[in-house]
């Protein structure tokens, strides 16, 4: 993929990913690890739950959809960090569910402070098998300009 910096990035980009089918073990080993509530970790516990079997965590479901889009390499070169913005969980992802992302560019600013950097707003959603939106976030990437090139002395 060619390398992406800030100018390359405009108001109404679209990038989609491929999709990566989540496990019954994927689920309990990241609710073990990170977030313990019942109907994350306990398939007998969800099933008697208000979600009528085992989900994952929204926060791995949040995690997913970002390493998907970062897989991509679209922000590879440029990605030097970023701040949250707003992030909605809708609908459970379940063992079995296959998850893809589209993600859209908001908007691009330039930084008022520094010449090196400007911010990208991105729009995700995550979507499951079967087009429907499971989480939708945006979120603010710092991502490095261009380096102008220097003539040779």
């Amino acid at each position: 993929m060619q390398q992406r910096y800030f100018e390359d990035f405009r108001a109404g980009d679209r990038f989609e990913t491929p999709g990566t089918t989540l496990t019954e073990a994927q689920i309990v080993d990241f609710a073990l690890t990170y977030d313990p509530q019942p109907f994350h970790r306990d398939k007998v516990a969800a099933e008697n739950s208000l979600y009528g079997g085992l989900i994952a965590s929204g926060f791995q479901t949040m995690a997913l959809v970002f390493r998907l889009f970062m897989d991509t390499g679209v922000l590879a070169a440029c990605n030097l960090g970023g701040t949250a913005g707003e992030m909605r969980w809708l609908r459970p992802v379940r063992p079995g569910d296959t998850l893809r992302v589209a993600v859209e560019v908001v908007s691009v600013e330039p930084s008022r402070s520094r010449e090196d950097r400007g911010r990208i707003r991105f729009a995700y959603t995550g979507l499951n098998q079967d087009g429907e939106p499971v989480l939708t976030m945006t979120l603010d990437h710092i991502v490095a300009r261009r380096r102008p090139e220097t003539p040779d002395a």
